[in-house]
């Protein structure tokens, strides 16, 4: 009985979507003189939820060529933008905001992939010590995180001192690949007074930021540390997995006007590597083996916040002055 309802339900959703959604999308453009497309740009303001809502439409939509405009080259976007006008018998004179906010649509929802292909070609690119621009930035990170003290050599026990877990950091990229490196040294680089100071507190957590009178309350607790250079790869794989989850859609299409960016994308992990390190103080674990928990728990929260439209994760970046001159 039960799977006969399942599969009941399942045929009703199927004939809703397949043909009462459609009548109904036929019934109020007849009404209103607008189709879908116009209805969602004039009555939803600019950001995620209209971005997201005109995704949803042109993939849904029965027309083949609507469907394959979410997945052209941004070269392409204003014949593409032409051709949707054309096809919806919309004149563009008569409607001239039309044509630009679907523009602006579909720069998001096309830069959106196209970073997951960027993301993605750097994950799967392995960090090697033979190649002098992957040593630099490398060699890059000590020095934003360690200024004042030089390393003594390549191979170094000093490498522990930022959270690696050997001599060499090149076997700790193997997860992410160049992403997680790409993703440290522009946090240490383009934030360096925040990356120092995770670090540190990372290192010498009793010496945080927390008050005297906090602290008196805590001073039993073991105050517990992490590797800050392997939480920052891991919390590199937590914002790759966002991103490919398709999650971070409502982050970006609020922050970034345009087409999303690695640049976004490395903002995002900055915001995410600093709220992920107030979190653990806050968790306060009894000791490293709880880290999976701990990062599941932020993990699960980031995702809650990320399913109101209206989020945006680190919403100043776009005024940026260091990012804006880069």
């Amino acid at each position: 009985a039960s799977s006969f309802a399942r599969m009941f339900v399942q045929v009703c959703l199927y004939f809703y979507s397949k043909c009462l959604w459609r009548c109904l999308k036929f019934v109020v453009r007849k009404l209103t003189g607008q189709c879908e497309l116009q209805r969602i740009c004039y009555n939803t303001k600019p950001g995620a939820a209209r971005t997201m809502k005109i995704e949803a439409s042109l993939k849904g939509s029965k027309s083949k060529r609507l469907q394959t405009s979410v997945n052209v080259h941004p070269d392409a976007i204003e014949k593409t933008i032409d051709d949707i006008m054309e096809l919806k018998r919309i004149n563009p004179d008569v409607n001239p905001q039309l044509g630009v906010s679907l523009q602006a649509c579909l720069l998001q929802i096309v830069g959106y992939r196209n970073l997951i292909a960027e993301v993605e070609k750097l994950r799967r690119e392995p960090y090697d010590s033979e190649n002098p621009q992957h040593e630099e930035m490398l060699l890059k990170l000590w020095k934003c995180l360690k200024p004042n003290s030089p390393l003594k050599a390549r191979i170094s026990k000093q490498w522990c001192e930022i959270g690696f877990q050997g001599d060499d950091p090149k076997t700790d990229f193997r997860g992410m690949g160049l992403l997680g490196l790409y993703n440290l040294v522009y946090f240490a680089e383009w934030h360096t007074e925040i990356a120092q100071q995770v670090l540190t507190d990372s290192l010498h957590p009793k010496y945080s930021q927390l008050s005297k009178a906090e602290w008196e309350k805590k001073k039993f607790d073991k105050a517990i540390g992490y590797s800050f250079a392997i939480v920052g790869i891991n919390i590199t794989d937590l914002a790759y997995n966002l991103l490919v989850s398709g999650a971070l859609k409502t982050h970006f299409y609020n922050v970034a006007p345009e087409a999303p960016t690695l640049t976004h994308f490395q903002q995002t992990f900055c915001y995410l590597m600093h709220e992920f390190h107030k979190f653990w103080i806050d968790e306060d674990p009894l000791d490293i083996m709880e880290f999976n928990r701990v990062r599941e728990k932020f993990y699960k929260q980031i995702l809650r916040q990320l399913q109101n439209p209206e989020m945006a994760l680190c919403p100043h970046f776009a005024a940026s002055e260091s990012l804006i001159n880069m």
